[in-house]
């Protein structure tokens, strides 16, 4: 079974995460950020240890082991009963990252849209991410070089992914707005038929 879902797409700090738990609280959607799957790793494990390796450095960890965490954590949503694919649709955001992984989920998920929260002012993005550390004590957000090798990564290697899914599938949205604006262009835009 392919799980229906809808994609929330854009550099770090461009408000995903924001957008997509404030869909997970509408009956019918279930969000899930891969970033929040990875910190709620134990740290003391193998894959908790290179996780923490790869983020740390602001790198990616690898394809592989990102579709598995993410195939095992919604498999126990699943049997949770938290996510029901066969009336819910999935809001995943952090997931798919580049374009291997967008070709290892395939067979997983059908993706109705995906919305790009578009902000080229960077010098917002590291200000949000600044204030996001602080506030939610992610210490990946907090340093400035590890900010720009994310950023440099998210062009290189995650942007491509939006030309995958084509024009017809994605939905530019100005992420500099309110987020209530951008969760406003979502829903107008949810429409798939």
């Amino acid at each position: 079974m392919k799980y229906n879902c809808f994609l929330i797409f854009g550099s770090p700090g461009s408000g995903k995460g924001t957008q997509g738990k404030i869909l997970g609280t509408i009956p019918g959607f279930f969000h899930v950020a891969c970033g929040d799957v990875f910190r709620a790793l134990d740290m003391r494990s193998e894959l908790g240890q290179l996780f923490l390796k790869y983020s740390s450095e602001g790198h990616l960890v690898p394809d592989d082991v990102t579709v598995r965490l993410w195939e095992q954590h919604i498999e126990n949503m699943v049997i949770l009963g938290r996510f029901k694919p066969e009336i819910d649709h999935l809001v995943l955001d952090g997931i798919p990252r580049n374009l291997t992984q967008a070709k290892l989920l395939n067979s997983k998920i059908n993706v109705r849209r995906v919305f790009h929260l578009s902000c080229p002012d960077r010098s917002k993005l590291v200000e949000r991410l600044k204030k996001r550390a602080l506030k939610e004590n992610r210490l990946d957000d907090a340093n400035e070089k590890v900010i720009a090798e994310r950023l440099i990564t998210y062009d290189k290697e995650t942007k491509p992914v939006l030309e995958y899914y084509g024009k017809d599938l994605v939905i530019t949205i100005d992420a500099t707005n309110y987020p209530y604006q951008v969760l406003r262009d979502i829903l107008l835009n949810m429409n798939t038929d």
